[in-house]
This record gives structure tokens, sequence and C-alpha cells, in this order.
């Protein structure tokens, strides 16, 4: 397969990355700087630039970019390269997808479970409707800019990944070093959901919806088994061989994160991965401990 890949140098891209080119691959990174590369083809997505010959004859494209939602508190101006990040992004490919002589067969699109928004203890499936929020509104306006590649009838998935744990980055990236000195504990009230999934279990998920000619729409790619935020932080502990005696109240996040943690943190969705398991894909950390376990390594 020849595969077009956006945020190749992200977490997730670069895992990505690594793993379709051992499985025999060929990778195309997008790059927003002078390539530096033969693999490397620069786009510009604020400009929406992006030559529809880049993509077509592709097998794929798997769309990851997008500036961080939990990098820097939700100002009103960090908000706004929230949403250009994404919808310029996703717009700029999804016409590129659609414009190609030759269009790929799948367009895979990052989204994330934020846009069911606090869902409570509920369990949530792919067929619910967006949820209330900055974070909900942004997934569906994100989602519906992959409206030219589905118009043009290419087959369009949209990723909606939980909290990645991985070895380094991400959420443990961030929360580990206070676990690791017995400062962990719980955020809030703990009884938010997170909907987690290891590194490799998303990568293999991507993998997995690339090759399904079936699997189409929202897909949740999280755990099978989404746990409290009580119950993240006790068994992260656990496994750290530390306390988690130190709560952290909801206050304080507010103070640090702005919106972010309202929406980010401090709610939660149970998440389920239904159409993964319909459709029969295999999880190698389907518990919270075996994630944990790999992700600390």
């Amino acid at each position: 397969m020849r595969i077009v890949v956006s945020g190749a140098s992200g977490l997730i891209g670069t895992s990505l990355v690594n793993a379709v080119r051992a499985d025999g691959h060929e990778v195309v990174r997008l790059v927003r700087r002078e390539p530096g590369a033969s693999d490397e083809v620069r786009w510009n997505p604020a400009a929406h630039d992006l030559a529809p010959d880049v993509v077509s004859g592709a097998d794929a494209v798997v769309h990851l970019a997008g500036a961080g939602v939990g990098d820097r508190p939700w100002t009103s101006g960090y908000k706004r390269t929230l949403i250009d990040s994404r919808i310029d992004g996703t717009t700029t490919i999804a016409t590129a997808v659609a414009r190609a002589e030759k269009p790929p067969k799948v367009l895979v699109s990052a989204s994330a479970v934020g846009w069911y928004g606090d869902r409570g203890d509920q369990v949530v499936r792919e067929d619910e409707p967006a949820g209330a929020g900055f974070l909900a509104d942004l997934c569906r306006t994100w989602e519906g800019a992959t409206a030219p590649a589905e118009e043009a009838g290419v087959r369009v998935a949209h990723i909606r990944s939980g909290l990645v744990l991985a070895r380094s980055g991400g959420l443990l990236g961030r929360i580990k070093p206070l676990f690791a000195l017995g400062l962990g504990g719980k955020l809030g009230s703990g009884q938010q959901y997170w909907p987690w999934i290891s590194l490799r279990d998303e990568v293999a998920a991507i993998q997995f919806v690339l090759e399904n000619d079936g699997v189409r729409g929202p897909v949740n790619l999280t755990g099978p088994e989404p746990a409290t935020n009580a119950e993240f932080t006790a068994e992260l502990a656990r496994q750290l061989h530390r306390p988690a005696v130190v709560p952290v109240p909801a206050f304080a996040l507010r103070a640090a994160l702005w919106g972010f943690a309202d929406e980010g943190i401090l709610a939660g969705q149970r998440a389920v991965p239904s159409v993964l398991l319909d459709h029969g894909f295999t999880f190698t950390d389907p518990t919270l401990d075996s994630a944990l376990r790999y992700a600390l390594g």
C-alpha cells in the first residue's frame, strides 16, 4: 500500500509510520516545512494548499495533524488555533482527495471522544449524537470538514481517540512524574470516566480500519473497559508502587487550565469501541492493567 500521512511526527503518527513501514508499505509524510527527506512532501493547510496529485494513486490517506488540545490553557486565541489547525487541515486534505485523478480508497481522519461531551456514567457508542461544549462543537465541525471526500465516493472513517497511553509523551508524560514522586491522586471528584487506549492498540486499530472496507464513519478508538479517573489514578499509583493520596481539586485545575479542565479532565465519556469489536478487532491491551504495564515499560 501507498499511504499518505499528515501529523507523521506526532505521538501516534510516528508509531503508525513505523508500523506500516515494518509491514512493507510505502509512506508519504506531509510536512509544513521544507522537505528534508525523499518521503516528505510540503503542504500548507492554512492556505489550503495541497496538490491533488500528492494523494492521487495512493491507497489511503491518514490525517492526524492538529494542535494539541491539552498543550496550553484555552484562551480565546488558543481556541482559535485548535479550530483552525483542524478545520483548515481536514478541508485541505479532503478537497485534494476529492479532486485527485485517482482518489485513494480510504481517508482515515482523526477526531476525538470529545464529540460526546460529558456523558457521566452512560455507556457511549458511535451512534450517539454530539454533546455540548467547545470540544463537542469542534469535533462536529472537524468531522464535517471531510465532506468533499465523502461526496466524491471515498470511504471515510473518523477515528474518535481516547486517552492514548504511551511510554513517552501524551497523558502519562504529563502526570507520571508527579505520581512517581508520590504526589498523584484523583482529579476533581474522580468519578468522570477516562476512555483510555494503549498506543500499540491505537496504531493497530488505525491499521485495522485502513484494511477493512466495511469500516466507515465514526470509530471509537478506546479500550473495551473505560475506567473512572479514580480507578485510573489508583492503578497508575499501584503500578508505580506509590501512594495516590494527593487529590487535585476542580478549582485548581480550572485556574491552571481554563476551559480545558472542565471539558478535557473533569468531564468524561464512558466510550466503548463497538465498531472495532463488531468487526472483529482484537485488543492487545484489553484492560487498564495491561495498557499501563505496556506504557510504563
